[in-house]
């Protein structure tokens, strides 16, 4: 059974909601989907100081759990037109599975928030993407299959690099149904390219 984890940090649940889109659409294929997220770097008192969302309820990521996955979809919001520190520190960690090339020829594939539409999403999705082929994964985005990136009628996030979303200045607007439809897409074919590469 193929096997595919959605890798997250959220601070303010945006990518959090990303997260579950994305597996809802993967668990279309019939694989078997993990959702997981990194270690918080900061303390509660902090975390809740800055309003973060403390109340998710999804497991601990830890880095050897990667190496049992045929793919891995990794999100986190821009932080200054980068990943997050929180993600950035979790993959820095995964040296050890680099070194023994534990995740070459395994599918990955990348999503992303910003508080603007021109905040830096396409670089960060670069970021993530980066660290995945220097683990040797195979990398799939958001191709041009899904349409609604394309729409003019909206404000929406969405690039062929990956499901995106705007979360606005105070973190107030919540992914769109577009952005919503994007991520399940995405979701879908990494994991049927997964599938077609471990048969």
């Amino acid at each position: 059974m193929t096997k595919v984890l959605v890798l997250y940090y959220s601070s303010y649940g945006h990518i959090e909601t990303l997260a579950h889109a994305i597996a809802e659409g993967a668990r279309e294929t019939g694989v078997t989907v993990d959702i997981k997220r990194v270690p918080e770097t900061i303390s509660i008192e902090a975390a809740k100081q800055a309003h973060f969302k403390v109340d998710q309820n999804t497991a601990i990521a830890q880095v050897e759990d990667l190496a049992g996955y045929d793919a891995i979809i990794v999100g986190t919001p821009t932080r200054f037109g980068r990943m997050s520190g929180q993600m950035a520190s979790f993959l820095d960690s995964a040296g050890g599975l680099w070194a023994r090339g534990a995740l070459h020829g395994k599918v990955g594939g990348a999503f992303t928030s910003t508080a603007t539409q021109h905040g830096g999403q396409e670089v960060t999705l670069f970021s993530i993407i980066t660290n995945l082929l220097h683990f040797g994964m195979v990398i799939v985005g958001l191709d041009y299959g899904f349409a609604g990136q394309m729409t003019l009628t909206e404000v929406t996030g969405g690039s062929p690099y990956g499901a995106t979303t705007i979360a606005g200045g105070d973190g107030a607007r919540k992914p769109s149904d577009n952005e919503l439809a994007a991520a399940r897409y995405q979701g879908k074919r990494i994991a049927e390219t997964a599938k077609k590469l471990a048969a």
